[in-house]
């Protein structure tokens, strides 16, 4: 059965000579993968640029009552960035968000609301021309409640992490007498995202990295995030 439906790309791996497999999130029927054939041949295009992380596409799709990988019988395009790909900023913030979407959302169900909020919040996000410093870490923030364990406050993240056993966590995160320092900025992300007065760099990947704890305390084997280690470095001032 064809079933048309817009995706977000979170991810691929190579398939065969010239071939990939997509790892789409779907409007219609949640996380799927789908193997798309000869895109990455020498004469295929800009066609396997639709396949990078949080792409937008249009498509129509085969399903299977069984389940498992299908094909895209057509895709294009749902909204060609104008920012993204020309700022490596942005860039490396839209690749670690895409391997944090990927590592945390696995269901294979329609969710509007989870779609309609990943879907918003990247164009807005390629849309920003300035003032998008703080971007991942309100996204993650607004993606937590999405998925059922978002924090009403600074303090209860704080609290979480600063309580967690070592053992059940992989990120280093600063000390524990020094966590409570973060509150503040935690709840100013939450409540007034647009005006969050974070000073630096420094700063700004010491919440990162208490929020991936965070993240790791609720989300079982959430594992390394590889592309945080871009982020940080492009990001470090």
């Amino acid at each position: 059965m064809l079933v048309k439906t817009r995706g977000i790309v979170l991810n691929y791996i190579r398939f065969r000579e010239s071939s990939i497999i997509a790892k789409i999130y779907t409007e219609q029927l949640g996380v799927q993968s789908y193997i798309v054939n000869s895109v990455r041949k020498k004469n295929s295009g800009s066609r396997i640029a639709l396949f990078q992380a949080f792409t937008l596409l249009e498509m129509v799709v085969y399903t299977s009552q069984r389940g498992g990988i299908t094909r895209i019988s057509e895709y294009r395009s749902a909204y060609p960035f104008s920012s993204i790909p020309f700022d490596i900023r942005k860039s490396s913030i839209l690749l670690f968000l895409s391997e944090m979407v990927s590592r945390t959302v696995k269901e294979e169900e329609e969710n509007p609301s989870l779609f309609a909020f990943l879907y918003q919040s990247i164009i807005h996000f390629d849309e920003l021309e300035t003032g998008f410093e703080n971007f991942h870490l309100v996204f993650l923030l607004q993606l937590s409640h999405h998925l059922g364990f978002g924090p009403s406050s600074g303090t209860e993240i704080i609290e979480q992490v600063a309580f967690s056993a070592p053992s059940a966590v992989v990120t280093a995160v600063p000390t524990v007498l020094s966590l409570q320092v973060y509150e503040a900025y935690f709840d100013q992300l939450l409540q007034t995202p647009g005006q969050a007065g974070i000073p630096n760099g420094k700063v700004r990947r010491e919440l990162l990295a208490i929020l991936i704890r965070y993240y790791q305390l609720h989300v079982e084997k959430l594992g390394e995030i590889k592309s945080l280690a871009v982020l940080s470095e492009v990001l470090s001032e």
